[in-house]
């Protein structure tokens, strides 16, 4: 899915993402605000991951993203 969606649909798309990543906070989720780099600091700093592992599991839950969430 094209993070354009997703990032027009961030209040929908925040359900999905904290039952992904559940460390996130709203206050997390306020700062990032759609921003995909943003998303993926986050996860880094609060699962202790590198950036690139980061980037990845954003990358997979983007491929996983479906139109259905954001309706």
């Amino acid at each position: 899915m094209n993070w354009d969606i997703i990032e027009g649909n961030w209040k929908q798309a925040k359900g999905k993402l904290k039952e992904q990543w559940g460390k996130l906070t709203d206050d997390d989720f306020d700062t990032i605000n759609g921003r995909r780099e943003q998303l993926a600091g986050k996860i880094q700093e609060r699962y202790g991951l590198s950036r690139d592992d980061a980037e990845k599991q954003v990358d997979e839950w983007q491929n996983q993203a479906r139109d259905d969430w954001f309706h």
